[in-house]
């Protein structure tokens, strides 16, 4: 990694919070991703002087130049990760070492300078201690983080910026999905791909949720709640929803989810359950798998589950797979045994109902 200087972050007090009765009612159902805490961090980043003008302070727009970089060449990443508030009352972060070294491959990736790890993580600390209070009390709620850096230079030509901001801001969050279906069902996208290979499938960038959204339109308007890619080359093999990865459980012991060729994004949260069922005694491998074959083995009753994840949906269950040819319907179309038991595992080691053996838990208070 890079050498850069450290930097000391500089706190500036808000002149009007949010009251506490306005903030008490965002809170009791906050949903995800409308609702955002009082504070924010910010550090700039300058060619020849590094990362700098580090500060936490008020939520509030930014500013920019019509011929900022990011708005005409799409230099900008970002990163997902929640604060947790644990079962004796303190709070935590999970796996934030992993967010950081994720984000600074998306930065190299998009020709972007590489931030610390220990400044990524400070930033994340520092707002998470600025807007302690925003905790939501609804179960199963966190505080959603979203780190991210965009081009700021004022510039017309293809090259990258030498000016960048890096921000961290926080929203409430409650449960991902809104069907409050116990299993979501996808559409398979034969019209569209999210990512083709030497491209930004791997980055975290805003460009591939870009692209993905016609299709997951597409899919809501045929009833789903999300669309699944096929790979670009054959238009055969699965490779992720537009915001989530796939694991596929089988009746025999094995777990297998695509690979990770470049073109998918390498998921914490996908990482995380590896590791978790092969405790559990599966089988695991990461391995090509066609969208014939799903659906063969689904109806045939050799795959008994399908899950996908991710930071914001945690573990999430897949009942239904609908495409042009027809549909077809995972196990009894419902929460299968082991992505309960996972997805359980899981949440209790961030939550600090479960002993977390990883040492993946960073607490923060």
């Amino acid at each position: 990694m890079a050498d850069f200087p450290a930097v000391e972050f500089n706190r500036l007090p808000h002149p009007a919070p949010v009251g506490l009765a306005e903030r008490n009612s965002a809170l009791a159902n906050p949903g995800f991703g409308t609702v955002f805490s009082d504070h924010m961090v910010s550090i700039d980043w300058t060619d020849g002087l590094g990362w700098h003008n580090a500060k936490v302070g008020p939520r509030e727009p930014i500013t920019l130049d019509p011929a900022a970089a990011v708005l005409h060449y799409a230099q900008e990443i970002f990163e997902g990760l929640k604060a947790y508030r644990l079962s004796d009352g303190g709070t935590a972060l999970f796996r934030p070492d992993a967010n950081a070294r994720r984000f600074n491959e998306s930065a190299k990736r998009l020709a972007m300078p590489e931030i610390p790890e220990e400044t990524f993580i400070g930033a994340v600390r520092e707002l998470v201690a600025a807007d302690a209070d925003w905790f939501p009390s609804v179960e199963g709620g966190s505080l959603y983080l979203r780190p991210f850096m965009f081009a700021s230079e004022p510039f017309l030509g293809v090259r990258p910026a030498k000016q960048y901001k890096f921000l961290v801001i926080a929203s409430p969050a409650g449960n991902y999905f809104k069907s409050g279906a116990p299993a979501v069902s996808i559409w398979v996208s034969s019209d569209y791909t999210r990512a083709a290979p030497g491209g930004t499938g791997a980055a975290k960038c805003g460009g591939n949720y870009a692209a993905s959204l016609v299709p997951q339109a597409e899919a809501i308007a045929r009833g789903h709640d999300q669309v699944v890619f096929l790979d670009a080359a054959e238009h055969k093999y699965i490779e992720e929803l537009g915001g989530m990865n796939l694991f596929f459980v089988f009746d025999d012991g094995r777990m297998v989810t695509p690979p990770l060729t470049g073109t998918i994004l390498p998921g914490i949260t996908r990482d995380s359950l590896l590791a978790l069922a092969r405790e559990e005694g599966l089988t695991v491998s990461e391995e090509r798998y066609s969208l014939d074959q799903w659906r063969k083995d689904a109806e045939s009753g050799k795959l008994v589950e399908t899950f996908a994840c991710g930071t914001a949906a945690v573990v999430t269950p897949v009942g239904k797979v609908a495409g042009h040819d027809g549909e077809f319907t995972i196990g009894s179309g419902g929460p299968g045994q082991m992505t309960s038991k996972l997805r359980e595992k899981l949440v209790g080691i961030q939550r600090g109902t479960v002993p977390d053996t990883h040492g993946w838990v960073t607490r923060l208070d």
